[in-house]
């Protein structure tokens, strides 16, 4: 644990993480010895001769100084290093996270970062607060005790020593039960934690299918799991701590037993006895102890690997600098290859270019990889073979903030933060004067909203954006893309559900924002696509047709099929019946 919380915290805390070990250390053997004055103290007082024993107490009143200052210091230190974990692995954690790929984030990973964020964090800290301190002196000042014993009589210092490994067992064995009960009981309490935020996230589609006052079974059923875990570590780590405590005991009654023996043979003093089994008493109760206080500890331990684990999650590689880029604007992919984990490739030679300021419709089937090359064009992850290039530059030679510069992306599931309606667009471009906001928000079509807002551009739009429609954050989400300005804009379905009028607002950004920009569009409105300088047709993760509409209409292969099953559903009508 030690090793790992080292390596969590990095070189700039580990001087204060050493201090503090000294001084855990420090305490530890001090107390050992404090006790360990009780045999000539005592045994000069039970003999009489208190001359003699008050020679013994300077140095016993020294020793329970130094325990005390010891105690203090490392009290002091305890809480400080406490703080600076709480600190240093909120930001660790945060800073690491920005720098993995967004193809790493999905509902197991949120789950497991939200858990480790915070229950995890605490947990450390709380340890290294208040549970090292203990657990060092229940090792250390026993370990004092034992040298003191020998010194004064070896034969019962060796049963002392002799009985020390059985006692270290039974702890070893109840930290295991302990281990293996925790394991199950975070994998338990992460699927628990995404339930909830699945559950609370949700709940429009649950509310629409009734899934409030019956319950939400899949969250039900997770929540019952956690109990049933959480009561199966009680019971597992009932049986180790009765173990530990057992084997204390009758390591104690052993002693007391091997000095009885030595005493009736007149090979030990009976007054010197009394003061070492005194002393065998200290021994034991710090050990008994151990058991309890490893366990909890080593669940500490768990949480601090799964820390680490986090941290050890290798990032996008990226260059110190940006190669620079060549043509702005410009998207091109040449031969990529693509697939998600360790499964199939999604997309598998895929190669086309999108010049600069022009318009290319992505149109497939689900599943041919539209979103695939709109989030590997973002280097949401690395490609497994071929280029992906923007403005003419390998994005894997060019830094995050560099590569995101040039893009910005409009997805049809947008999210806003609960913030102000004007904070959610400057998100776009947080330096922006409040006239390049409002005038964004106008060619969105967002100063309607505002209209209808009672606190307007100040009015807050809930988590989520819940309180405006999937069609106003959708003209959010379009504002800040026209806000940032970037060379080259991304949209991913950016108009497949919206009414007549949100839609005829985001066309109208639109045409905006080719005036200036690249666009790349994933669409499936005829209007959107007719419109493009370029039709790419993905089948099968594979570019099947590319050219114009009317280029792609007289090959009569798969976007003529498109086009023409659209058509024919944008006919439809619903009529009454007639009797």
């Amino acid at each position: 644990m030690i090793r790992d919380l080292a390596a969590v915290l990095g070189p700039d805390h580990r001087p204060a993480l050493v201090r503090y070990l000294g001084t855990l250390a420090l305490t530890g053997v001090s107390q050992g010895a404090a006790v360990a004055f009780i045999v000539p103290v005592l045994g000069r007082l039970l003999a009489g001769d208190t001359d003699g024993a008050a020679q013994w107490l300077p140095w016993m009143g020294g020793a329970v100084a130094l325990s005390l200052l010891a105690h203090y210091a490392q009290a002091m230190l305890g809480f400080r290093l406490a703080l600076v974990i709480l600190t240093t692995l909120h930001h660790r954690l945060g800073d690491h996270a920005v720098t993995l790929p967004l193809g790493w984030f999905d509902g197991t990973t949120v789950g497991r970062l939200s858990r480790i964020g915070t229950k995890s964090v605490f947990s450390i800290a709380g340890s290294c607060a208040h549970l090292l301190q203990p657990l060092v002196t229940g090792v250390l000042a026993p370990a004092t005790v034992i040298v003191v014993m020998l010194w004064h009589d070896w034969r019962l210092g060796l049963a002392v020593l002799v009985c020390s490994p059985l006692i270290l067992l039974t702890a070893r064995l109840s930290v295991r039960l302990m281990t293996r009960s925790d394991e199950e009981n975070d994998r338990a309490g992460v699927e628990a934690a995404n339930r909830v935020l699945e559950f609370a996230r949700d709940q429009t589609v649950l509310r629409a299918f009734g899934r409030t006052t019956e319950g939400y079974r899949p969250l039900e059923d997770a929540l019952e799991e956690q109990r049933i875990a959480a009561r199966r570590q009680v019971v597992l780590s009932i049986p180790g701590m009765l173990l530990s405590g057992f084997a204390v005991q009758l390591c104690f009654s052993a002693l007391i037993g091997v000095g009885a023996l030595l005493a009736l043979r007149d090979s030990v003093d009976p007054v010197e006895l009394i003061a070492l089994l005194a002393l065998v008493a200290r021994f034991t109760g710090p050990l008994a102890e151990v058991g309890e206080l490893a366990g909890v500890l080593r669940m500490a331990g768990n949480d601090l690997r799964r820390v680490r684990e986090v941290l050890d999650e290798s990032p996008l590689p990226a260059p110190e600098r940006s190669t620079p880029v060549r043509t702005p604007g410009e998207i091109e992919l040449t031969r990529v290859r693509f697939g998600y984990g360790e499964g199939p490739d999604v997309l598998d030679g895929v190669g086309f270019t999108v010049p600069p300021r022009t318009m290319t419709a992505l149109v497939g089937a689900s599943g041919s990889g539209k979103t695939t090359v709109t989030r590997l064009i973002g280097r949401f992850s690395d490609v497994r073979g071929g280029t992906v290039r923007v403005g003419g530059t390998d994005v894997r030679e060019q830094r995050t903030e560099d590569l995101m510069a040039q893009l910005a992306l409009v997805f049809q599931d947008v999210h806003l933060f609960d913030d102000t309606l004007i904070g959610n667009i400057r998100i776009g471009r947080p330096d922006a004067t409040d006239e390049e906001v409002h005038r964004a928000a106008r060619l969105a079509g967002v100063d309607e909203i505002v209209d209808r807002l009672p606190d307007g551009w100040s009015a807050r739009v809930g988590e989520g954006g819940r309180a405006l429609s999937g069609g106003e954050r959708q003209r959010v989400s379009v504002a800040r893309a026209l806000l940032k300005n970037a060379p080259v804009v991304l949209l991913d379905e950016a108009t497949a559900a919206l009414d007549p009028e949100n839609e005829a607002a985001v066309q109208r950004a639109l045409e905006e924002l080719r005036a200036n920009s690249t666009l790349l569009v994933i669409a499936h409105r005829l209007s959107t696509v007719m419109t493009a300088d370029q039709i790419v047709v993905l089948h099968e993760g594979r570019v099947a047709e590319r050219g114009t509409h009317a280029d792609l209409l007289a090959l009569d292969g798969h976007y003529a099929r498109f086009w023409h099953e659209r058509s024919r559903a944008a006919g439809w009508r619903i009529t009454a019946a007639r009797s």
